[in-house]
């Protein structure tokens, strides 16, 4: 699996993830929500440089022209709830593609709240075989939903490509998706890389719980 680390390289998007980890900002929903759905749209964007094009042949008011054309089938896939905002800022670049929804949520399975189990309850998605999906899930902390919701996709068939995408991972998470998902045709696109999970399984420094924030706080 190849990553790229957008952090690499200065660019807008890490004016909207300071603005994602602020806590004086993050008493915004709406502000989180849209730099989230920023963050998706500068993704989207350099995820599309790695694409392959055809060519079409267009009529202006004054001549024809030929011009790129995306080639390849896009199913755009996000995780309940927090990939929300995330997965509109890549609809809103690949706007013909299909759509996978997946619904994994954390349960603790100790008093304590340091072991945590990744239960699935939900999968709507259009068939997969020899498409490109993207899936797009804000933060990467254990690995395990993402990897998850992935093996949960793949009952609908083999995709040619995937796109593995969120705004915050943790190097732990990257390590042990680098481990279990061992294809050239798989690629994760990260924000950032931070160097730490607590006792809870939250990044560190990170940003919070990124559904709470986009959403509310849940019971």
């Amino acid at each position: 699996m190849r990553v790229v680390d957008l952090s690499q390289q200065n660019s807008l998007l890490q004016t909207f993830l300071a603005e994602l980890r602020n806590v004086s900002v993050q008493t915004d929903p709406l502000r989180f929500r849209r730099n989230l759905e920023r963050i998706g749209e500068v993704m989207a964007y350099e995820l599309s440089k790695t694409m392959v094009y055809g060519q079409q042949t267009i009529q202006t008011p004054l001549a024809s022209i030929s011009l790129p054309e995306l080639s390849e089938q896009i199913v755009l896939a996000t995780i309940f709830r927090a990939g929300l905002p995330l997965h509109a800022g890549f609809l809103n670049y690949f706007d013909h593609a299909q759509n996978a929804f997946v619904s994994a949520y954390r349960e603790y399975t100790d008093d304590s709240h340091t072991e945590v189990k990744i239960n699935i309850e939900y999968l709507a998605s259009p068939r997969l075989e020899g498409k490109t999906l993207i899936i797009a899930d804000p933060m990467l902390a254990t690995g395990g939903s993402m990897e998850l919701a992935y093996r949960a996709l793949l009952t609908k068939g083999t995709p040619a490509k995937v796109h593995f995408c969120s705004v915050i991972a943790a190097k732990k998470a990257v390590d042990y998706l680098q481990e279990k998902i061992d294809s050239d045709n798989a690629t994760l696109w990260l924000g950032a890389v931070d160097p730490l999970l607590n006792e809870q399984k939250y990044i560190v420094p990170g940003l919070g719980d990124a559904g709470d924030l986009a959403f509310g706080v849940k019971e």
